[in-house]
């Protein structure tokens, strides 16, 4: 996986969970909504680094 794109995962996965536990500490759903879809978001950009070094090998 590139160290770009890894970064980028990692940065969405926390900041989607900032977000997410914000959301709930505050009772607004929809920003803990959007803290779960980033955080799902980033998820889907690490399978797809991996599954690309995967066939590079």
């Amino acid at each position: 996986m590139s160290a770009g794109e890894k970064a980028k995962a990692k940065t969405e996965q926390a900041e989607g969970r900032a977000k997410e536990a914000l959301g709930r500490a505050l009772g607004n759903d929809r920003m803990t909504a959007e803290g779960q879809a980033q955080q799902s978001k980033g998820d889907a950009r690490e399978a797809k680094e991996k599954t690309k070094d995967a066939f590079k090998h």
